[in-house]
């Protein structure tokens, strides 16, 4: 009896709800709708994972199409030992982490200064990924998102790395210490220091803001005016 065939919408939407342990046998055999589907379903990790050592829009998407090649290019290797997500996220660390030794001489991951020890400090949220409800709201999380953005930017490229996965990725210390090769106790200390600058950088940059606080000026200092003219002369009648 011949196979029916199935719509390529249709077989999309079928891929989409299976678990990344049903997808891999088909993206072996070369299913396009299931490697577009580990592709989608994967993209904002590695994205941010690459970008958190690569600094640079384009290039972690360089970094992350590298990544995806590599890992469909030898997914026979792939025994399912570990999760997809964390074998993805591997092999987009080595791709990102590679590019930065080539440019530029840097310190090993373990030789970071490691005398400062503290317990981890608060987790600092991003902006969420909810709709805005108006444009003005959408604005002020635009803004938020850049002035975070630019903060994790300048922090050393190790602490940064940890950050991304920690707190970013949500990541557990023992996750992003096994991604990074490090011990638990350097993602530990790296990442409680990350946090203080983060903190420090955000802090600097808000500080000349307070000043614009709660503006009471322009056409509403105006009418004030009017209004206590109007009631001095009410009080005058």
């Amino acid at each position: 009896m011949a196979a029916i065939p199935v719509p390529a919408g249709q077989h999309r939407q079928q891929t989409s709800t299976l678990s990344d342990a049903d997808l891999v046998p088909l993206a072996k055999m070369g299913d396009e709708s299931a490697i577009r589907t580990i592709v989608q379903r994967h993209n904002q990790r590695l994205f941010r994972t690459a970008r958190a050592v690569i600094r640079n829009d384009w290039e972690a998407e360089d970094v992350v199409q590298a990544a995806y090649t590599k890992a469909f290019t030898n997914l026979a290797a792939f025994r399912g030992e570990a999760q997809l997500s964390t074998w993805l996220t591997r092999i987009t660390l080595n791709e990102a982490l590679g590019r930065v030794r080539a440019r530029k001489n840097t310190t090993g991951l373990e030789e970071i200064d490691m005398q400062t020890t503290a317990p981890s400090g608060e987790v600092l949220q991003f902006p969420s990924s909810l709709s805005a409800t108006d444009p003005e709201t959408e604005l002020s999380r635009s803004e938020a998102r850049r002035l975070l953005e630019n903060a994790v930017d300048e922090l050393p490229d190790d602490f940064r790395a940890v950050f991304v996965l920690r707190d970013v990725e949500g990541m557990s210390t023992e996750e992003a210490a096994s991604y990074l090769g490090i011990r638990p106790e350097t993602a530990k200390t790296r990442l409680h220091r990350a946090r203080k600058m983060m903190r420090r950088s955000i802090q600097k940059k808000l500080s000349g803001a307070f000043s614009a606080l709660f503006p009471f000026d322009g056409a509403r200092c105006a009418y004030m005016a009017d209004r206590v003219i109007a009631a001095l002369h009410d009080d005058t009648r």
